[in-house]
């Protein structure tokens, strides 16, 4: 599903707009980058947790020449899926 198809299904079971669908996923997205920015975590129950997490420097090679490369640490965002969404997988 992409975002066009996901903006479609919103607006179809809220009853609402596509464009206050649209307006609706760009304000979740964007509160959850601003939040998860600052360090914070995002938990909605029965659905999952987003959060940041931080993965150290290290080396990797490149697959053409098989020279050493340096991978700098990195802050990347996670999801953990919660109770509920996991059982109904």
């Amino acid at each position: 599903m992409n975002k066009a198809e996901l903006i479609t299904k919103i607006a179809d079971d809220a009853g609402i707009t596509k464009t206050q669908a649209n307006t609706s996923l760009d304000a979740f997205v964007e509160a959850v980058t601003k939040t998860l920015k600052g360090g914070g975590k995002v938990t909605l129950v029965g659905f999952g947790t987003f959060s940041v997490s931080k993965r150290a420097a290290r080396n990797g090679r490149n697959p053409q020449t098989g020279a050493v490369i340096k991978i700098k640490a990195k802050k990347v965002a996670k999801f953990k899926a919660g109770k509920e969404l996991s059982a109904k997988l």
